[in-house]
């Protein structure tokens, strides 16, 4: 969790891809940490301070930084209840909207972003959103040409030498949303010319080295960015593609950081005990009833299934990947707390008497259809991926998504936990 000034205890989230059904069961799950209790006269909500998202979770992750806890009661009418798909294409069997296809899209940037930022976040910058302080919302997107996460963040934009405090909210999640062949990729300019930082330090090459792989395609996006001749412009796509937990993006930055805390701040660290990082998956399971006949899919289906199996096979392994990650990661910033020299630790101490440096824990729990049963689970999935649902399929998403929140064993151990 990036943000500065977290103190003690953290709630982090990250919401993964799913159009409106990710975006409104991510909903359910904020109105779910509310019903959670923290400490006195606070819930779990108000604990939140970093949320990474992809897609259609960053709908709600979006809105939710700009308007924080107390406005947050809006996003329903904004967003869920609205129709994101009035002005957009959908047919691939429109002989000019073929054209369009082999041109990019079927949509341009100005359907999505048009509903994005007229009804959604009328204007509303990244400027904006950093001036609500908590939560940190990252958005992510995938750079087409380098096929690694972009996140929307200040150092991002530092690496394209652009300036992220006037970048437009809706811009960052249309990219997050488009989806290859129905959207085409939103444009950034890199300013070349302007980057005279030194690359970050993680970049340096290491033996027995188990990121090897990321570290050379993060020092050749970085060195692509500084580099006039490769072109001026970054291609972003759905974010879902690179990683449909938004989870990537953070194993990124630790690598760039090259720290034992980051991309926490190190006051953050020095300060933290708890830490509770909830996964929220509102991904679809298998579809199709292929193998009752000999012919078939169609090649629709079967492009459509292949970007599914791309996307589902690299959740599973970013879970996992990111557990162990934990698991590091708080180990680490204990050695790194722990090694602090004595004097540093007196003035911690003075300042909290309780604290000590082996003091840290980090959780993890993951909440996905699932965890509701095969039933739930299989009327949940039918929903489809569209920008338009139906009042009771909105409401059912938000009840499950609370509801599941309610169950969960990690999540009511650390509400729990910090009771006094």
């Amino acid at each position: 969790m990036p943000a500065g000034g977290v103190g003690d205890t953290a709630v982090a989230l990250s919401f993964s891809g799913g159009g409106l059904r990710a975006a409104a069961f991510s909903y359910g799950v904020l109105e779910g940490l509310r019903d959670q209790a923290s400490a006195p006269g606070r819930t779990l909500l108000d604990e939140v301070g970093f949320v990474t998202s992809v897609s259609g979770g960053s709908l709600t992750a979006a809105y939710f930084g700009l308007h924080g806890v107390a406005g947050l009661s809006n996003f329903r009418a904004a967003a869920l209840d609205s129709d994101g798909e009035s002005a957009l294409r959908l047919s691939l069997f429109n002989p000019v909207n073929l054209a369009r296809l082999l041109a990019g899209g079927l949509n341009d940037r100005t359907h999505l972003h048009g509903w994005l930022e007229g009804q959604v976040f009328k204007g509303a910058t990244f400027g904006d959103l950093l001036r609500q302080g908590k939560p940190i919302v990252w958005i992510n997107a995938t750079n087409a040409a380098q096929r690694i996460a972009f996140p929307f963040h200040e150092r991002a934009f530092d690496a394209i030498c652009s300036d992220f405090a006037s970048f437009p909210v809706s811009e960052a999640v249309a990219a997050s949303m488009a989806v290859p062949v129905f959207f085409a990729p939103v444009v950034l300019q890199k300013f070349p010319e302007a980057c005279t930082q030194p690359l970050p330090p993680g970049l340096a090459p290491r033996d027995n080295d188990e990121h090897k792989r990321l570290r050379a395609a993060l020092g050749r996006a970085l060195r692509d960015f500084r580099d006039p001749s490769t072109g001026r412009y970054v291609k972003l796509i759905d974010g879902g593609l690179s990683d449909n937990l938004g989870l990537v993006s953070i194993l990124q930055s630790r690598i760039l950081l090259n720290t034992p805390y980051g991309p926490l701040f190190e006051s953050d660290a020095v300060q933290l005990r708890r830490m509770l990082f909830i996964v929220v998956d509102a991904g679809q399971g298998p579809r199709g009833a292929w193998g009752h006949e000999v012919t078939g899919p169609s090649g629709v289906d079967l492009a459509s299934a292949a970007v599914d199996t791309a996307i589902e096979s690299t959740m599973r392994m970013s879970y996992a990947n990111f557990a162990a990650m934990m698991r590091e990661w708080q180990q680490l910033i204990v050695n790194y707390r722990c090694g602090l020299p004595a004097e540093r630790q007196r003035e911690l101490k003075q300042a909290n008497p309780t604290w000590r440096c082996d003091d840290v824990q980090f959780s993890l729990t993951q909440i996905n259809f699932d965890d509701l049963g095969a039933e739930t689970e299989a009327q949940l999935s039918a929903i489809p991926t569209r920008l338009k649902l139906s009042k009771d399929e909105v409401d059912r998403l938000i009840a499950e998504g609370r509801r599941a929140v309610g169950r969960d064993a990690t999540v009511k151990r650390f509400s729990v936990d910090l009771k006094p």
